[in-house]
């Protein structure tokens, strides 16, 4: 196998990063999560000579609110930490709402919002809500920081101002007020997993700071941006001007939205057909206003969030370098590895500790098979570099059983006949151990979205539902848990 890059740096501080990165250029690239530029890099459709890991830098994951009521998130602030994120929840719904909506919880868990940015694709789903909220970047190299807004950093599909030698260390935007309503809408193919056909984002200002159902609504501003219909994020404008100083009711939302697809200028691709995006601008714009017009766009946001994370010690804050061999903890035993720091996780696991229980399946985090629980979180192997684990500590299914006592997801699992080829069935307890851990409880709705990134091809998940059913019946569920499932299915 091709090493997919020549060097791998581990940085402790965000400085000894902007020295390495400036001193590598144009060679370097920054990893933090890594969930796009692994696939890249595997696809030989990005050459990189040294990869520098920026994810254990201390303190740079953090979301805070400033005293000028300005959310802000740092340069490796995961997907998931937003859903999980009262703060962003309550006031910046949009972003939260497209954060839950990125990939699948193992996906969630390693990949950055400022990733996302970078990435700079049209159909990437956290730009839409970013831009509506009227958010701007900071970016950073060994010469200084500049700090511009986000409508100004992208110059067409891919493409970003940034410098090969800048990181994007902060991304900040306005925290919604009380008078404001938000929400995302996406379509995709399937629920989970899916690049956005289209979608949209929009943030109104209304009239008055307590609207409520038996009052008209009156928009005052309003911004509506689209994704995944031009070579960037656009705006809607003159859906905009036809809602502002109008009444929030049926006519003006419907002459809004057909006003909204000529900001569209979309392409036929695999996905969808330009008329098809067009029309279903028209569509999505029309239902996330009807949502805010009736106060409900938050119905569909189930409490209680699947993260497959458990709190972990924090990572250990360690430097590496070419030759520098990579220590782990596996299923409780310690390993050291050397000569494979050009490798993923997976085939570390697989070629050098002999864990073949952790299957490769698409080899792009699509169908979950290589899910292992790392630090505490829930991912996909496929999508870590190998060095990205040295120092940490990795379940594979090896490691649920006790001893001759199976897990009770395992035990489950055999009850309930749930193992038909059992190429993907490690994946699904891998993932099932992350939410029985983070939830011991789970309702049907959480299962369900636990397993948005496995996929079976058997097509068997009547068994593993009710598998899942069995196992959280038996770490002592209610007696209406029964109806439960059946409500939640």
């Amino acid at each position: 196998m091709t090493a997919m890059w020549s060097d791998y740096l581990v940085p402790s501080t965000l400085e000894q990063a902007l020295q390495l990165l400036s001193r590598h250029v144009p060679q370097a690239r920054i990893i933090a999560g890594g969930t796009d530029l692994m696939i890249e890099m595997d696809r030989s459709n990005r050459q990189v000579g040294t990869l520098i890991d920026i994810s254990r830098i201390p303190g740079e994951d953090a979301i805070w609110l400033d005293d000028k009521d300005w959310i802000h998130l740092s340069a490796l602030t995961t997907h998931n930490q937003v859903v999980a994120s009262d703060l962003c929840v309550s006031r910046a719904f949009p972003l939260a709402r497209a954060c839950r909506q990125v990939g699948a919880p193992q996906i969630r868990n390693r990949a950055t919002v400022a990733g996302n940015l970078i990435t700079a694709s049209p159909a990437n789903d956290t730009i839409t809500p970013l831009m509506a909220l009227g958010a701007q970047l900071t970016l950073r190299s060994v010469h200084g920081e500049r700090t511009m807004a986000l409508s100004n950093f992208y110059t067409g599909v891919r493409h970003t101002v940034i410098a090969p030698d800048e990181v994007l260390t902060d991304i900040a935007f306005p925290a919604l007020r009380p008078d404001q309503r938000g929400t995302f809408v996406k379509l995709g193919l399937r629920r989970a997993q899916a690049i956005s056909v289209v979608n949209c984002a929009i943030v109104l200002t209304l009239d008055g700071d307590s609207p409520t159902p038996e009052r008209q609504l009156t928009v005052r501003e309003a911004t509506i941006t689209l994704g995944a219909v031009a070579p960037h994020i656009v705006r809607a404008r003159e859906a905009e001007t036809a809602l502002t100083g109008k009444p929030l009711i049926a006519e003006v939302i419907e002459h809004a939205a057909s006003l909204s697809q000529n900001a569209a200028t979309p392409i036929d691709d695999i996905r969808a057909s330009a008329a098809y995006r067009r029309r279903m601008v028209t569509v999505i714009t029309r239902r996330a206003l009807q949502a805010l017009a009736a106060l409900n766009e938050r119905e569909s946001w189930i409490a209680g969030p699947v993260l497959l994370c458990s709190p972990a010690d924090p990572l250990p804050n360690l430097s590496f370098s070419e030759g520098t061999p990579i220590t782990l903890v596996v299923n409780g035993r310690s390993y050291t590895v050397q000569g494979s720091q050009h490798k993923t996780l997976l085939r570390l696991l697989r070629e050098d500790l002999g864990l073949v229980g952790t299957k490769e399946g698409c080899d792009e985090g699509e169908c979950g098979a290589c899910t292992v629980i790392m630090d505490g979180k829930a991912v996909m192997a496929c999508l870590v570099p190998a060095p990205r684990a040295h120092g940490a500590v990795i379940t594979t299914v090896e490691g649920l059983a006790t001893g001759d006592h199976l897990h009770p997801l395992q035990q489950a699992f055999v009850d309930e006949g749930a193992v038909q080829c059992g190429y993907c069935t490690p994946g699904f307890l891998m993932s099932g151990a992350a939410l029985f851990q983070e939830s011991p409880h789970p309702s049907a709705a959480q299962v369900k979205e636990a397993l948005s990134g496995n996929l079976c091809r058997c097509t068997g998940y009547y068994r593993i539902l009710k598998a899942f059913e069995r196992a959280a019946a038996r770490s002592g569920e209610r007696q209406t848990e029964s109806r439960v499932w059946k409500e939640g299915a």
